[in-house]
């Protein structure tokens, strides 16, 4: 199984136990933290609290930002790979934002990769 785009809560709270990798695209650190950037502290109203939550990952991740998102900060993803317990080379998109990241070369190139590579050695 591979989970994308970061469904985290409903994946959490199946407790799927035989996930084979985890890709991150554009991940916000928590719901609040994107509602209210200065926010440092998860309450218990947050419905994503991702960045609390990414160290139950067992599984290889990769996480990929584009470095000028406009949507959800670039520090989001900086702040998820710091804390991931099995993270890959991540993939920050110089130049891309949150609804352009795909269209760079790059992007397709780190995906092919993960899945060929990253997971053949795992």
């Amino acid at each position: 199984h591979v989970i994308t785009n970061f469904c985290y809560k409903q994946w959490y709270q199946r407790r799927v136990r035989e996930v084979r990798a985890v890709i991150l695209h554009s991940p916000l650190a928590s719901g609040l933290r994107v509602a209210c950037p200065d926010t440092k502290k998860t309450w218990c109203f947050d419905v994503f609290p991702s960045i609390e939550k990414i160290s139950h990952v067992q599984a290889p991740t990769l996480i990929i930002h584009g470095t000028e998102d406009e949507v959800i900060d670039f520090s989001a993803g900086l702040q998820l790979y710091e804390r991931c317990p099995k993270p890959v080379d991540p993939l920050w998109v110089e130049g891309a934002g949150h609804n352009d990241i795909e269209l760079y070369a790059v992007y397709l190139d780190r995906l092919k990769s993960f899945l060929e590579k990253d997971l053949a050695t795992k």
